[in-house]
């Protein structure tokens, strides 16, 4: 007996000992760590992981993160899935190192499974790949960077790799990840209320601090479900330096000339005869584009003689076909006389020119939590372009003053009367004024938002 105890300890011991052999290395933090600049050899100032569940090209935000923190002398690791192209700023960089996700299997993404069979599946998919990215194909660093929402599983893999390596996490809170799945589920979805208790909870104990995209945000976080205890920082999105007004007329058009969506349309756009629209949209439920196609037929409609309207819609996203294929028949009905729809997919420098070209920005983005704000609005501020969007929700007015620098819509004909109004002045003083307001609210850029708030926290600024 004593001998099969023996054993048994021996085989115990031995088994916990290569589970902590094989357990992620810690950060130890160096003193003094020496400065960097950039293109040297010397010691990082500090090390950040950067984590997006997403595509890294198609989140922005994330990627400003890590730009900045290259950009004061630390190191960066960005994980996540690279899908798409990323922003030339990260390409190449020193100080970042980019580690790709492996997506989930094609019978995951495909959406032949039920969700019930296939979400559990994807989740755990998830969580092995994201411990192993984070503890193992990544060096420890002194903080974790997460990027909220989605929550699951990335805020319990994050806990879990923060205590492993001696990390500490700061969640980036753009919305609710169950806020979200409410829109598509029901908001009484068992998964849902998992969701959203998960979501509470681990937000609540688990960062050293947070950031948040509004104020409305920040305050909701100290309150029920959440009750945030630890630090919340409001760090407003900003428009990179990559987004600027075009004050050379001959530069617009070039560009107009140059892209093909607009090239016919150029010397009208350039002499006032058409009005250029752009808007961006993820082509999903949250941005419904049948309120601006909705509106763009009542403007068709119009009795009233006002000018043709050239759309270019930029993004990509579920429901694209689903409403190209809607265009088609009412063009064919002859419901968007005077109208011209353009889809594209632009390269980040071309998206941000055709901004600063356009006449009016159109936002869609509905608020599922009703405390988030959309980026593509603070782009089109950058490029000095006025926005008509949806602002039937809180947190809508810490960006858009209506009057100022936009005007807001609830329905399809609230927008359309917009249209009408903005486009059908000969002399255009609203639209100008509105552009005045639009180029004051973008001059405020993201390096000095960041600096202020994430740079003085990651002790990277004074």
């Amino acid at each position: 007996m004593q001998e099969a105890l023996l054993t048994l300890a021996v085989f115990a011991s031995t088994a916990l000992t290569i589970v902590l052999l094989m357990l992620p290395s810690r950060y130890v933090k160096h003193s003094p760590p020496k400065a960097t600049t950039r293109g040297t050899a010397n010691e990082p100032k500090i090390s950040v992981q950067v984590l997006v569940l997403g595509d890294i090209g198609r989140s922005p935000r994330m990627q400003y993160h890590a730009m900045s923190i290259a950009k004061h002398g630390g190191r960066v690791d960005v994980i996540g899935y690279q899908e798409s192209t990323l922003h030339p700023g990260l390409i190449d960089n020193p100080f970042v190192t980019i580690v790709p996700l492996s997506p989930p299997p094609p019978l995951l993404r495909a959406n032949k499974l039920p969700f019930i069979i296939a979400g559990p599946l994807k989740v755990l998919w998830q969580i092995w790949s994201l411990f192993y990215a984070l503890g193992y194909r990544t060096k420890a660093s002194r903080w974790l960077l997460v990027q909220n929402p989605p929550s699951i599983p990335t805020l319990f893999i994050a806990i879990i790799i923060c205590f492993l390596r001696n990390t500490h996490l700061i969640i980036d809170w753009h919305n609710y990840g169950w806020t979200i799945l409410a829109g598509t589920r029901g908001e009484h979805h068992p998964f849902v209320t998992i969701s959203k208790y998960y979501e509470a909870l681990l937000g609540s104990w688990a960062p050293t601090a947070s950031f948040t995209v509004t104020d409305a945000m920040q305050k909701q976080l100290r309150n029920k479900p959440y009750n945030v205890k630890s630090p919340i920082f409001t760090l407003h999105d900003r428009p990179a330096s990559i987004f600027q007004p075009i004050e050379n007329p001959e530069s617009r058009r070039a560009f107009l000339q140059r892209i093909p969506e607009s090239q016919k349309h150029a010397e009208d756009i350039m002499a006032g005869k058409t009005k250029l629209l752009v808007s961006s949209t993820s082509w999903t439920p949250d941005e419904d584009f049948s309120l601006l196609l909705g509106a763009l037929c009542a403007y068709a409609a119009s009795s009233e003689k006002l000018p043709p309207i050239l759309a270019i819609i930029t993004g990509k996203g579920p429901q694209k076909q689903m409403y190209l294929d809607a265009i088609a028949t009412l063009t064919k009905d002859s419901q968007l006389n005077n109208i011209t729809i353009s889809t594209a997919w632009l390269s980040a420098e071309d998206y941000a020119t055709l901004l600063a070209c356009a006449d009016l920005g159109v936002c869609l983005h509905m608020s599922s939590s009703g405390v988030d704000l959309p980026m593509k609005v603070v782009d089109m501020f950058g490029a000095g372009l006025p926005v008509v969007g949806y602002g039937d929700y809180e947190s809508w007015g810490e960006l858009v003053k209506d009057g100022v620098n936009g005007r807001s819509f609830a329905t399809y004909d609230n927008l359309a009367d917009l249209l009408r109004e903005l486009f059908s002045e000969v002399e255009g003083k609203q639209l100008a004024k509105l552009r005045q307001g639009a180029v004051k609210e973008g001059s405020r850029r993201w390096d000095e938002e960041w600096d202020g708030v994430a740079g003085r926290l990651l002790g990277l600024c004074e």
